[in-house]
Parts: C-alpha cells; structure tokens; sequence
C-alpha cells in the first residue's frame, strides 16, 4: 500500500490508514534515508495508536518506552548506533519483539537476522517536490 504525504499537516490525517495497513503485524522496520520523517512518521502513529507520551527519536538511548493510553508499551528502537548485532541481543532486544508490543525499528540492517519473517516494512522515500512516499509491505 502507498500512501504519499505533501505536509507534515496531512501526516496526523494520513497515520490511522497505515497503522490499519500494518493489520495484526507489531513488528514494523523503516527503512528511509536520514531525515527522510523516520521518527516524525512514529510519532503520528503513536497519537493514532493513541499515548500521552513524549515520542522523540531514541537515537543515543537505542530504545523507548512509550506507554498507551490503556496501559501498553509501545517500544521505539534506533538501532543506527549499534555497532554489531551482539549489543542487540544483549540489550534483550528478541525479549522486545515477541513481546507483543508494536516495535518500530529505525536502521533494521544491522539486526535484520533477529526479525522475524511476520513483519511489516515502511519505506519512505522524499519525492522531487518534497513529499514523502510512503509504502507499506
């Protein structure tokens, strides 16, 4: 599924369709060059999922924890910084993923032989005007 967002304003209309597009998948890879919206595009879905918390990119601290507004998590990973797929698993990071909890996983790469197959992968690429491109697989 392709959604494209011209404004950062359509971005909040636009996120309750590509959360329904991710069906009964937490486990949700992006895949996007760097500031390309990544983490603006996670924060629209965490308000569409529905949380009070602070969403922000956890590039320094690999994960966040982002409680929803019946008491879930939602964990929010930056795996840019990892310098092997060791410091994943020592970070508990499969213990995260068959949690049952959305995960959104910023620069997959590195721990991409963790993911299991049953996953959702963003793409966002920048068109020539500026929009983003949003697909959904």
């Amino acid at each position: 599924m392709t959604f494209t967002i011209d404004t950062l304003e359509e971005l909040g209309a636009k996120a309750p369709a590509i959360l329904k597009a991710f069906g009964d998948k937490r486990i949700i890879t992006f895949d996007a060059p760097m500031g390309a919206g990544k983490t603006t595009l996670i924060k629209a879905l965490c308000d569409a999922i529905g949380t009070n918390s602070i969403v922000n990119s956890p590039t320094f601290a690999i994960i966040n924890d982002y409680e929803t507004l019946s008491g879930e998590s939602i964990f929010h990973f930056d795996m840019y910084r990892l310098k092997n797929i060791g410091e994943a698993i020592d970070m508990g990071f499969e213990d995260y993923l068959y949690s049952g909890s959305y995960c959104f996983i910023e620069w997959p790469e590195i721990i991409e032989r963790l993911l299991p197959d049953e996953r959702c992968n963003v793409k966002i690429t920048v068109g020539e005007k500026g929009e983003r491109i949003v697909e959904v697989d």
